[in-house]
C-alpha cells in the first residue's frame, strides 16, 4: 500500500489481530507505515508476523483498562475481534447469547472508551469497527450475532456523535461473505465456495484483505470527513435481494 493514506508513523491498535479480518487489518496498516499493536486473546497467533502483540480479553473491563494503560498513546483503534455461535432465538442458550454480546458489542464499547482519551490527547483520530451485513439483514439461526452487529452499527454512530467534538471519528465496515478461519468450516463443504461466489455480483467470496483495505482508508485522514457511516463491503451481494422476487416479463 502506498503512502497515499498518510498514516505512516501513526499508532494503531487492532483487536482480533491474530487471525482473519483483524490480522489483515493489522498487516494493511503496518504496510501503510503505521506502528501497529495487534491484540488477541492468544497473542502467540501473531508469532512471526513482525507485529507487536498484546494479550487481552476485550469482554473483560479490567483487562481492557490494563491494555490501554500498557499501550498508552495511539491514533487509531480498529475493533475486529468477534465470535459467532449458532442457535435460533426461540431456543438459543442465554449463556451463549451473553458471551457473544460481551465480545461483539460490549467489548467494542470497552475498548473505544478506554482508548478515546489517548486518541483525543494526540489531536484526534479514528475508531473503525468491523460489523456485518447481518446487522442490517438478519441471519437466521445465528443466535445473538445479527443483534450484536445491529447494535454495534448504532453504537458507532453514537460514538461519532459524542466523540466528534474531541476530534475522533467512528465508523463501521459491514463485510458480506468473507473466507476466514471463523467461516472456513462452511467452505470445507464441497460446492459451498462456488455457490456462495455465484450469489455475489462480483463473482467471488471476499478475502480478509478486501475488508482491510476499506478499514485502512477509514482509519486515514483521506476519510477525515467520514464519521458515523456504515460502509458495506460485500461485492454487491445485498443489492441482489429484489432479483430473487419473481417478476414475469422482467427476466
Amino acid at each position: 500500500m502506498s503512502d497515499w493514506l498518510g498514516i505512516a508513523g501513526r499508532r494503531a491498535v487492532v483487536t482480533g489481530g491474530g487471525s482473519g479480518i483483524g490480522r489483515a487489518c493489522a498487516e494493511a496498516l503496518a504496510a501503510a507505515g503505521a506502528e501497529v499493536i495487534a491484540v488477541d486473546r492468544d497473542p502467540s497467533a501473531l508469532a512471526g508476523t513482525g507485529l507487536a502483540a498484546e494479550s487481552c480479553d476485550i469482554s473483560d473491563e479490567a483487562d481492557v483498562t490494563e491494555l490501554a494503560r500498557r499501550v498508552g498513546a495511539c491514533d487509531i483503534l480498529v475493533n475486529a475481534a468477534g465470535i459467532i455461535r449458532p442457535g435460533a432465538l426461540s431456543e438459543v442458550d442465554i449463556a451463549d447469547w451473553n458471551a457473544l454480546i460481551a465480545v461483539n458489542l460490549t467489548g467494542y464499547l470497552l475498548t473505544s472508551r478506554s482508548f478515546a482519551p489517548a486518541i483525543a490527547e494526540r489531536g484526534g483520530g479514528a475508531l473503525v469497527h468491523v460489523a456485518s451485513i447481518s446487522g442490517t439483514h438478519p441471519q437466521a439461526n445465528s443466535g445473538a450475532y445479527s443483534a450484536s452487529k445491529a447494535a454495534l452499527i448504532l453504537m458507532s454512530q453514537q460514538l461519532a456523535l459524542e466523540l466528534g467534538p474531541r476530534g475522533i471519528r467512528s465508523n463501521t465496515v459491514s463485510p458480506g461473505m468473507v473466507r476466514t478461519p471463523m467461516t472456513e468450516q462452511y467452505y470445507a463443504v464441497p460446492g459451498v465456495t462456488e455457490r456462495r461466489g455465484a450469489a455475489v455480483p462480483l463473482g467471488r467470496v471476499a478475502d480478509p484483505d478486501d475488508i482491510a483495505d476499506v478499514v485502512a482508508f477509514l482509519a486515514s485522514d483521506r476519510a477525515r470527513y467520514v464519521s458515523g457511516a456504515d460502509i458495506v463491503v460485500d461485492g454487491g451481494f445485498t443489492t441482489t435481494m429484489m432479483s430473487w422476487v419473481p417478476r414475469p416479463g422482467f427476466e
